[in-house]
């Protein structure tokens, strides 16, 4: 994984094995990130590089990232949660996101049209981080897939290594298993989990090195 900022803008963020060639992500919105660093670096926040791209915070407490993807670049707020959203640029991530809310910007005009907006937001960032707010998450209870249920009752290991795990975990396998719609694939996907579960990772972690 990539660890420097420069080195992001020349080879990606190492993360996949498109790193380092044409078809990079970062290099099909190479000229919108430089411009939206540009806007960035403007303020009172220290450039590092976190989980393979270029983040930027207040005191060492993350405020904001500057990322690609295959349909944009983005500016990403970690407590995006919390901003006004006064011109209504903000998107969550994903249907499930709780704190973080994103930019998407899919052209350099898009971004010089925005700016003052765009700057707006990131000085309500500041300001929130240096409040010392916190995103409050109310987690929803989301029911158990039946599959798991009936599988955990069998193996009374994988019900206890379940349990074991984060709320945080927990909710990212009954989200996976949840979005198959026939049983034989929730049954497939926990099938493939297990081991993972057993072991105490959580879905995600196995794409963080851990």
């Amino acid at each position: 994984m990539n660890t420097s900022v420069e080195n992001y803008f020349l080879e990606g963020c190492g993360r996949c094995h498109l790193g380092g060639t044409p078809e990079c992500k970062v290099h099909q919105w190479f000229k919108e990130l430089e411009l939206l660093r540009g806007i960035i670096l403007d303020f009172e926040l220290e450039e590092v590089a976190k989980w393979g791209v270029p983040c930027y915070t207040l005191e060492g407490k993350n405020v904001l990232m500057l990322s690609a993807f295959k349909e944009f670049a983005c500016i990403s707020f970690f407590k995006g949660a919390l901003l006004s959203n006064d011109y209504q640029l903000l998107e969550k991530p994903g249907p499930n996101s709780k704190t973080s809310r994103l930019i998407k910007f899919r052209n350099t005009a898009d971004i010089v049209k925005n700016e003052a907006y765009i700057k707006a937001y990131i000085n309500e960032a500041i300001e929130v981080e240096r409040s010392g707010k916190k995103v409050i998450v109310v987690e929803d209870t989301m029911p158990i897939p039946e599959e798991l249920k009936v599988m955990m009752k069998a193996d009374n290991a994988l019900k206890k290594a379940f349990e074991a795990l984060t709320p945080g975990r927990q909710r990212g396998y009954i989200l996976y298993f949840s979005q198959a719609k026939q049983a034989k694939t929730r049954i497939s996907r926990i099938e493939k989990c297990t081991p993972l579960i057993l072991s105490g990772i959580g879905l995600h972690d196995k794409y963080k090195g851990k």
